[in-house]
């Protein structure tokens, strides 16, 4: 309350344009912005095949999520989020993601919501990653989400209504109990969506006004595109990656080099092999 989150720190020692943006732009759909980034496969299938016994299921749903928990480690002004015209750094490294326990039309979704500390190596997250999908398709785990989820459904409409409209506005004023923080999906760093494992294109995502999730990745499907280089026009398999950004976080060129970093990471995986020594901080 008054500036204060459970979840993120005020920061205050900006530029004032950077003060009044999120009072012109009140909300994430006013200020979303769109970037796709273009992957060739050989190189991942190529490293996915070299780690076989070393990392087994390794996929690129876990490159993705690695190499953007490593960008934010690094680039820590991607970690913020807007709320109520006030800018925040948020405490941790947040991902969100579905997943299905069975590909069938009558087979609900469950959201998986895991935290990091970014000095993660690869590895590490992709065991992170597996562990959690494991015990959601066995359920053998409890879901936080889920059970926040069932817990309103079990209320009459109208009570629903009142009961989201009042933790929207706890939400605004900073007074949202961590618990609730904890389950929420939306409360995150980063969003991803595997839309290949549904045989469909990337896309842009929106963000959700509610919550603080700042950036939504989708995962695209794998084609086949025209490349030119000296031995002439060939094809290279490739996945797409459709990224949603919430543009108050930073400038514009920080922005810029924060995706030349993620580019380069997902074109060789190698540099997420080893753990980060520390992460850079958001000192302002």
């Amino acid at each position: 309350m008054f500036g204060k989150r459970a979840d993120g720190r005020q920061i205050k020692t900006i530029d004032p344009i950077f003060k009044l943006i999120p009072h012109i732009m009140t909300q994430r759909c006013d200020s979303q912005i769109f970037y796709k980034e273009r992957v060739f496969t050989d190189v991942l299938d190529e490293y996915i095949r070299a780690h076989r016994e070393d990392c087994p299921g390794l996929n690129y749903m876990s490159i993705v999520i690695a190499a953007l928990v490593r960008l934010l480690a690094k680039r820590p002004y991607l970690n913020r989020f807007v709320m109520n015209g006030r800018l925040f750094a948020r405490k941790g490294i947040v991902v969100s993601f579905v997943v299905k326990k069975m590909l069938r039309d009558d087979v609900t979704e469950t959201n998986i919501k895991l935290t990091f500390n970014g000095t993660e190596s690869l590895q590490q997250v992709h065991q992170k990653i597996v562990d959690a999908i494991t015990g959601c398709k066995n359920e053998t785990e409890e879901n936080l989400t889920d059970n926040l989820a069932n817990f309103f459904m079990s209320f009459p409409n109208f009570i629903i209504k009142f009961m989201v409209g009042f933790i929207k506005w706890l939400d605004r004023i900073g007074a949202l109990p961590r618990a609730i923080i904890d389950a929420s999906p939306f409360h995150t760093s980063f969003y991803v969506t595997n839309i290949k494992s549904l045989k469909l294109n990337y896309l842009y995502h929106h963000i959700y006004d509610f919550g603080t999730t700042s950036l939504f990745f989708a995962i695209g499907n794998s084609d086949k595109t025209v490349v030119f280089d000296r031995e002439g026009a060939h094809h290279r398999k490739s996945i797409t990656l459709g990224c949603t950004i919430d543009e108050r976080i930073c400038d514009g060129l920080y922005l810029a080099n924060s995706l030349t970093l993620l580019k380069r990471m997902l074109r060789n995986p190698a540099l997420l092999e080893e753990p980060l020594d520390a992460i850079v901080e958001d000192i302002k």
